[in-house]
């Protein structure tokens, strides 16, 4: 017999196990006019994918072994096996941003608006510092609300940078602003397509578990855990 394509990512009582590539959250056009089927099927069908494929092989190759992919994230990071990282962090900012985006609008609950307010001073005051994060970073990386124990902040990480290599901070809603996130739809209008994505997508839903959690009530979110490989 021989491994499946993408290899192993661990062992557990035996059985090779492998990070999945999860569905999305919707269908390809829940989310247009904003992102196209188009977009969703290339960015989520080919770019996640591959990032997911390459971990698995990765892992399998470096005989790398985590129960988590945050564990992962954070094992790779601190070693520097920098093609581990790269995919296994951008594998987990894509499901996280997928997660990121609802086909309704929606609004931040009572005590993330407090929060919101006492950090920028409201929530339209937020979304001109999320927009001008964005569309100031320059190349390819991700626009992120956060929390740290409860105090908001914005950041852009470069790359597949991500915002859980530091335990104490807890992602609220991550935007892609790597060119393909968005070209087809918004060609080169990043600041337009992160004003749409804000007014139209964003999931103030997941904000509020992860602001929770930020706050020691729960977990937050997380990547799904591997699962056995199949074997021909």
């Amino acid at each position: 017999m021989t491994r499946s394509a993408v290899g192993q990512a661990q062992q557990v009582d035996g059985e090779d196990l492998v990070f999945e590539l999860p569905a999305l959250p919707y269908e390809t056009g829940a989310l247009a006019p904003v992102l196209s089927s188009e977009t969703l099927e290339i960015h989520h069908g080919r770019h996640h994918a591959r990032y997911v494929e390459m971990l698995n092989r990765l892992l399998a190759e470096q005989n790398f072994t985590a129960h988590s992919l945050e564990e992962l994230v954070r094992i790779a990071h601190a070693s520097g096996a920098i093609g581990l990282f790269n995919n296994a962090a951008q594998a987990w900012n894509h499901v996280f941003f997928w997660e990121s985006m609802q086909p309704r609008r929606s609004r931040p609950g009572n005590l993330l608006s407090a929060a919101v307010a006492a950090a920028f001073g409201g929530v339209d005051a937020l979304r001109e510092r999320f927009i001008a994060e964005g569309a100031g970073h320059f190349g390819s990386g991700w626009v992120w609300l956060v929390s740290r124990r409860g105090e908001l902040g914005l950041l852009s990480t470069h790359d597949a940078g991500t915002p859980i290599l530091d335990e104490g901070t807890v992602p609220l809603l991550t935007c892609d602003v790597w060119e393909h996130a968005y070209y087809i739809d918004h060609r080169q209008d990043r600041a337009g397509w992160l004003a749409a994505w804000w007014d139209e997508l964003a999931n103030w839903n997941l904000a509020e578990v992860q602001f929770s959690a930020s706050l020691g009530h729960g977990d937050g979110w997380r990547y799904p855990a591997p699962v056995p490989a199949l074997v021909k």
